[in-house]
């Protein structure tokens, strides 16, 4: 199991700042797709991801265990 941070919008759309996920083995990439298909939020693709508090390739692998957290672009002056 992973435990999945959301923040700004991301944490708006789905109601919640964090919830729990099997994404051991997927890649980033496939992650992104799995959180816009389960929880119906706006394109992730310009979403930073961080395992770990380390930020992360498309192709990086989630392991088990990791703590993900997707970070969408935020703007304001």
């Amino acid at each position: 199991m992973n435990e999945v941070l959301l923040f700004a919008r991301i944490q708006d759309e789905v109601g919640q700042k964090s919830l729990e996920a099997d994404l051991a083995g997927k890649s980033i990439k496939e992650s992104k797709r799995w959180v816009e298909d389960n929880y119906e939020v706006s394109s992730l693709t310009r979403t930073m991801v961080a395992v770990n508090e380390e930020f992360a390739k498309d192709d990086d692998v989630i392991d088990e265990g990791d703590t993900v957290a997707f970070i969408p672009p935020v703007s304001g002056g």
